[in-house]
């Protein structure tokens, strides 16, 4: 498994840029963007003080590609390594959905720690972009919930949206306290917080 803090898609990059945000990577999830200095990153990557701007012309820059991709990788998990086509059975299309973004976020824990602490240190242009892919992951989500509310699965009287929000957040909250040594793997996550939901969900 790659470590935690290589960028998913880093490998469109020179090996230079990839060192270099692998170490903006450690250098945001340890002392946010704010405490974060250019001459960490590239001291981070073994490089020259100057060398970030010839590959990023700026900080934000560097945190934006690791956002946007932390995100659109996030994304893709959702909505291509998880089944779709069968509605017969929402109840196990939501908790595939909630075990795979759990276990992202837990292999991932430092990048997205990232994505989610500094998030607000991106330039308005950035943020629009990045909060587009977030709204399409969290309608991937409502709708799982909206789907076994309409088959009779789910509660009848669930608020879908407020559900679907709080089904995000037990993967999300990972990024605040999860360690790879602690004693419960991605995967024994990932499976714990599917049976929460399933029964935040259920009739």
């Amino acid at each position: 498994m790659e470590s935690d803090d290589v960028l998913p898609g880093a490998e469109a990059y020179g090996p230079v840029p990839r060192r270099l945000l692998a170490s903006a990577v450690r250098c945001f999830a340890a002392n946010g963007f704010h405490g974060t200095t250019t001459r960490d990153i590239a001291g981070g990557a073994g490089l020259s003080p100057a060398a970030l701007y010839v590959h990023f012309p700026s900080k934000e820059l560097a945190l934006y590609e690791i956002v946007r991709r932390g995100h659109q990788h996030a994304y893709d998990i959702l909505s291509t390594e998880v089944p779709s086509t069968d509605a017969a059975d929402p109840a196990a299309r939501l908790g595939a959905l909630v075990a795979a973004y759990t276990r992202f976020h837990a292999h991932r824990h430092v990048i997205a720690r990232v994505c989610q602490y500094d998030l607000a240190a991106l330039s308005e242009d950035h943020y629009a972009e990045v909060l587009r892919i977030r709204h399409e992951t969290n309608e991937i989500f409502r709708l799982a919930v909206a789907a076994g509310v309409d088959a009779g699965a789910f509660d009848p009287d669930l608020d879908v949206r407020r559900v679907a929000r709080a089904l995000i957040s037990l993967a999300i909250d990972l990024v605040r306290w999860y360690r790879p040594d602690g004693p419960e793997t991605p995967e024994q996550l990932g499976e714990l917080n599917a049976r929460l939901a399933l029964r935040m969900v259920a009739r």
